[in-house]
């Protein structure tokens, strides 16, 4: 199971990657990625939260991806995410406030 954090073009997300030294964590923005960034980094695209079925897209990716915990870094993100929770639960992943365990 992998370990998802958002927000990848952010200096936070690198910190808490570091911080949480294992090789299954993966980066992911919604943002546009410089396409160099994407291919050598392996940073994912992350659906975008203005979308209205933004919550089962982020599932989706996350079943895809074999995620099982996902570290939310923006606020407007995290809202979203927990107002599905449960249904992230029923499928075994949990939505953490990645703001907080740096």
């Amino acid at each position: 199971m992998s370990i998802l954090i958002t927000a990848a073009s952010s200096a936070s997300a690198h910190k808490l990657k570091n911080k949480l030294n294992s090789p299954d964590v993966l980066l992911g923005d919604h943002a546009d990625l410089p396409d160099f960034m994407v291919k050598s980094m392996g940073l994912l695209k992350l659906p975008s939260p203005a979308s209205v079925s933004y919550q089962h897209e982020m599932l989706t990716l996350c079943l895809d991806k074999g995620v099982n915990t996902v570290y939310v870094l923006t606020g407007h993100e995290l809202d979203l995410l927990r107002e599905s929770e449960l249904l992230f639960k029923e499928y075994n992943i949990d939505i953490l406030d990645g703001q907080i365990e740096i």
